[in-house]
């Protein structure tokens, strides 16, 4: 897979934390993520001043670790580490596990918004594209559909169904 940009996700997800007697300590993600910009920096750098292929290449070599500490720690050997040497949390270890974003915050709980279903291919949809059931579409657009109808002056006298 070839990535043009790398996905940040939101400073929620992230967040700096004050800690007792002033100092902040910063998420491990955000340290992974200032890593890939500060190889990229380098990296567009020497490319502007012209330096030799095989800086060049072993800079491009350092920022492809960093995306990859930063997608997944540790899965090409050496994690990078933080202060006192405790390897950072990436992405795939915020998303995965019994403490991950999915189980503990989403699985078994009430979402807005959301619904389930079978997945299916279907004969008329192409390859990039899904289908969605007539009464889940009608039931998870219908707080969109009742604003619009309020906008309009027609949300009070009518219900949708």
């Amino acid at each position: 897979m070839i990535l043009d940009a790398v996905p940040v996700i939101p400073p929620e997800l992230r967040p700096m934390v004050q800690l007792d007697g002033g100092p902040f300590a910063t998420s491990d993600l955000n340290d992974l993520y200032r890593r890939v910009i500060n190889r990229n920096n380098r990296l567009k750098r020497l490319l502007d001043l012209g330096a030799p292929s095989i800086i060049v290449n072993n800079e491009k070599r350092m920022l492809q670790e960093a995306v990859d500490a930063l997608f997944d720690n540790g899965r090409r050997g050496r994690p990078v580490t933080g202060p006192g040497n405790r390897p950072l949390k990436s992405l795939s270890d915020m998303l995965k596990g019994k403490q991950g974003r999915f189980r503990q915050n989403l699985l078994g709980k009430r979402v807005d918004y959301s619904g389930r279903s079978v997945i299916v291919a279907g004969p008329t949809l192409k390859f990039h594209q899904c289908g969605l059931p007539k009464v889940m579409a009608l039931e998870l657009f219908k707080p969109f559909v009742m604003k619009k109808f309020g906008r309009r002056g027609t949300g009070s006298e009518h219900q949708v169904g």
